[in-house]
């Protein structure tokens, strides 16, 4: 379960998004720093048990800072309103698919699969889609992933078929994808509940299959 103290610091953030506020609170933001590496060392564990490969982690491998980048953003605000964590295999700038879990008052969420692969890795997908589309509609028809991921898998789309492919084919509608995402959301009462850490690893579990059908693709 995630601290009552994270969120209120994430609800006064979004409030004082400026370097001042953090300053004078940087004591209180050391503890939720500390209970989310917490949270996330558990998550790691859990995963362990299905995903062997991530089991290696530490939390540090997979936490963000909560500094923004602003270079070329016109939103200037020093600090994210949020705490993540990605869980891949070579940590949160591995490659390939993993987990990804976003702590954030009213917007928490947990997802899996990968964003806006380079294209040599966004065509290997396709391929496998398009070979294996069978396989991939078994998984994403399972009656806990549908449960679980009411959208299925989103991502933004082309207009059109990619090179190779037409409209016939019976996966275009993945294959027109470019990134491949599924996702659920927490209400922040769910981040609270004692079996809050269960339930994150639950539903990395039952994205599983998922997950290890796009690192099959691009291994």
């Amino acid at each position: 379960m995630l601290s009552d103290i994270t969120l209120k610091f994430l609800k006064d953030l979004q409030k004082n998004n400026n370097k001042t506020w953090f300053e004078n609170n940087r004591k209180t933001y050391q503890l939720i720093k500390e209970d989310f590496l917490v949270l996330t060392q558990q998550i790691i564990d859990g995963i362990a048990i299905f995903d062997l490969p991530v089991g290696h982690l530490k939390a540090k491998d997979c936490t963000f800072r909560i500094n923004r980048d602003v270079r070329f953003s016109k939103n200037k605000s020093p600090y994210k309103n949020n705490v993540a964590a990605y869980f891949n295999y070579e940590g949160k700038k591995g490659n390939g698919a993993g987990y990804y879990l976003h702590i954030e008052p009213g917007k928490s969420f947990a997802a899996g699969g990968i964003w806006m692969p380079e294209p040599q890795v966004l065509s290997k997908i396709r391929q496998e889609i398009d070979y294996s589309f069978n396989q991939l509609n078994r998984i994403t028809s399972a009656a806990a992933f549908k449960k679980t991921f009411l959208l299925g898998i989103t991502g933004e789309a082309l207009v059109r078929p990619p090179k190779g492919y037409d409209d016939q084919n019976p996966a275009i509608a993945l294959l027109k994808l470019k990134s491949f995402i599924v996702s659920r959301s927490f209400s922040d009462a769910e981040l609270k509940n004692k079996n809050f850490t269960k339930s994150v690893v639950q539903t990395f579990k039952t994205m599983q299959p998922f997950i290890n059908f796009l690192n099959t693709a691009i291994q």
